[in-house]
């Protein structure tokens, strides 16, 4: 009784009407107090005393039977729920699918999603209705960018009626050689693949764009048939000069003949002699202007010669000009009559750039620049040893490339167009590192880049609209081709694949004339 007498003494100094508890016997008991409220008695306690597990147990088995009762009809209702709620979650899981495909651009599977909820009905209404708008947009954007692109091709093949078709020859001939590209499953093209019309259409507008650069090029560099041609071909200027010279001889013999009419058949002679002379130097130095043969040192040296000729100007050679050509002058005009030589290079021929000339360095480009813009000098030109384009010339023409990545650069492209300016500025580099703007080599170059190159040289080397070389015969074309192949030029492989799935007969037989086709030996490349 002790504890019980010891919990009553605690419970009188404490709270009077609640449970107190102590432990007694290893069973926790609950005392309650309550002070008695008769007048017989007087400071008196009621005290009951229980067990906690006797108190509570009604309680905790009511718990118990209210949990396990829940948990059962939780358990009915679960599958219930699941049964109805399934096709909600489905067609949301499709509308959460569908969000994506947009995403990916993919909107031929974008369906409506059926449901008896007309909320989740119309949601996935405004989905489909939002990709029909989407898909709309992007073909009237994609039907923009490439009315663009061909414009742009189409103005710089107008702007030469020599080089006109360039632009649109190439893509088509890189096209027919990406497709067999794609079928090949040998060597290099073994694991190549295009697997998008993404992929396809980012390569046919670098093809189309490759040239876009050549809008800045002038158009008498672009178009020069002949080494003197400047605007005009020069060679009718040097003509004149020869004119006046075979007139002078003929003065000259009239004069004499004046003086000892006896000479008449001597000096005649003399004067038909040196006037046969100048008809065979004007023939060399106009086959010289030509250009389309390389030029030897015996020739080389025999301009300088023949430049030594004199001739007397009677007329003041800075009268007329434009005030351009004014600020131009580096001389005064000499006294007439003055003395000029038959051909001259003079400080007025040289042009300087009108400003620096720098490349940023993030373009990467690798291009020696000539210390002048142009030098139009007479003999420096007629010596030029291969083709017309002298060094300055070259430059301006190779420049188009720089300009190509400078216009492709600042145009925000699509993610799916993004490697556009890459590949079209690289149609010039060459498998030995060599080429131009950036020098990259083989294994820096990729199949859609080296197949673009190879497009680029051979429409050039079969076009028959160039005013600086005679249409080539498809053997010979191919033959120089090779050979650029052999010397790491071009890429051999996509040569061989050129030959071997014959697509260079098919671009043939579409765009050459038949009495330049001829017959072709294959295994003269497929060694």
């Amino acid at each position: 009784m002790l504890p019980y007498i010891q919990a009553i003494d605690q419970a009188r100094k404490t709270t009077l009407e609640s449970l107190h508890y102590f432990e007694y016997q290893g069973e926790n008991k609950l005392l309650y107090f309550s002070e008695l409220g008769s007048s017989l008695s007087q400071d008196q306690l009621l005290v009951l005393a229980i067990d906690e597990s006797t108190l509570f147990a009604p309680v905790y088995k009511s718990v118990i039977e209210s949990s396990l009762i829940t948990m059962a009809v939780i358990a009915i209702l679960l599958p219930l729920t699941y049964l109805f709620a399934s096709p909600v979650t489905t067609t949301f899981n499709t509308l959460l699918l569908q969000t994506q495909q947009i995403s990916n651009q993919d909107y031929s599977v974008v369906k409506v999603a059926p449901s008896n909820i007309i909320e989740v009905k119309r949601l996935s209404l405004a989905i489909k209705k939002m990709s029909n708008n989407l898909y709309n947009h992007e073909l009237a954007q994609k039907g923009l960018i490439d009315a663009m692109v061909k414009l742009i091709a189409q103005a710089i093949d107008d702007k030469s009626p020599y080089t006109g078709g360039h632009c649109n020859r190439v893509p088509e001939l890189s096209e027919m050689l990406l497709k067999v590209a794609c079928k090949e499953n040998t060597g290099i093209f073994e694991s190549f693949d295009i697997t998008s019309e993404q992929q396809w259409r980012e390569l046919t507008t670098a093809a189309w764009l490759h040239d876009c650069g050549k809008i800045t090029t002038p158009e008498h560099i672009v178009d020069k048939g002949s080494k003197l041609e400047c605007i005009y071909n020069r060679i009718h200027e040097v003509r004149m000069r020869f004119e006046v010279l075979h007139r002078d001889i003929e003065i000259t013999y009239l004069n004499a003949l004046q003086t000892s009419p006896e000479d008449k058949a001597e000096l005649l002679e003399k004067c038909r002699k040196e006037q046969q002379q100048l008809q065979h130097d004007f023939a060399f130095i106009a086959h010289s202007n030509i250009g389309s043969e390389g030029l030897s040192s015996e020739a080389e040296q025999k301009i300088k010669q023949l430049a030594q000729q004199t001739w007397l100007r009677y007329f003041d050679d800075q009268l007329g000009l434009s005030p351009q050509e004014e600020r131009e002058l580096v001389n005064e005009s000499a006294p007439l009559p003055a003395v000029e030589y038959l051909l001259a290079d003079k400080e007025g021929h040289i042009k300087q750039h009108a400003k620096e000339h720098k490349l940023p360095d993030s373009l990467g480009i690798k291009m020696a620049i000539p210390e002048n813009l142009a030098n139009l000098g007479e003999i420096y030109n007629l010596t030029v040893m291969k083709g017309t384009l002298t060094t300055e010339d070259r430059f301006i023409i190779n420049e188009h490339i720089i300009s190509t990545i400078k216009i492709l650069d600042q145009i925000p492209f699509p993610p799916e167009l993004e490697n556009v300016p890459r590949i079209a500025s690289t149609h010039h580099e060459t498998m030995r590192g060599d080429g131009y703007p950036r020098r990259l080599k083989g294994d820096e170059l990729s199949i859609p880049e080296r197949i673009l190159a190879l497009a680029d040289i051979f429409e050039a080397l079969t076009a028959s609209d160039r005013p600086y070389k005679k249409a080539k015969p498809l053997s010979v074309s191919l033959n120089i081709l090779h050979k650029m192949a052999i010397e790491e030029h071009i890429d051999l492989a996509v040569f061989q694949l050129f030959i071997k799935s014959k697509v260079y007969l098919h671009y043939a037989n579409k765009f050459l004339p038949k009495e330049q086709i001829d017959t072709v030996d294959e295994q003269l490349y497929l060694g």
